[in-house]
């Protein structure tokens, strides 16, 4: 099993989209199946003992290399990137595959409390939420004079 690092960003979202995205409409190169497809990949996410587990399938990745978590503004977002060398004939091809999918965090979400970690082809990222508390404060009515 393998622990992530998860990183913080606080800058304004950019108006310009992942690349991974951009180029997500374009058929894969030499027609070969991305190595991470969007649409192959699972992903919930529960409310468990107080956080927030999202789980995400990603068979095959090398989580040290592969995958990048980050969290900014209550959205975590997971990025996986793989390449793919492929031998015959006595050509290599490479297939590329990318994707980043991001999920807004419940309300109480800690940013400061996230752990991740990859075990048989399963992510698992985990919030802790903690409870809003309800306060009470008396507002004194000014009378004008």
């Amino acid at each position: 099993m393998s622990t992530l690092a998860v990183r913080r960003h606080h800058h304004p979202a950019s108006i310009f989209p992942e690349l991974s995205e951009l180029f997500g409409g374009f058929p894969s190169f030499a027609g070969l199946r991305p190595a991470l497809d969007t649409r192959m990949m699972r992903l919930e996410g529960e409310m468990k003992d107080g956080r927030y587990v999202v789980r995400a399938e990603m068979p095959g990745v090398d989580p040290a290399k592969d995958v990048e978590i980050t969290v900014r503004d209550a959205q975590l977002s997971i990025k996986a990137e793989r390449t793919e060398k492929k031998d015959f004939d006595g050509r290599s091809e490479f297939s590329y595959g990318s994707f980043v999918r991001t999920v807004s965090l419940p309300t109480g979400a800690d940013e400061d409390n996230i752990a991740a970690t990859y075990d048989k082809g399963i992510l698992t990222v985990s919030v802790a939420i903690s409870e809003p508390k309800a306060t009470e404060r008396r507002v004194q009515v000014q009378t004008a004079n």
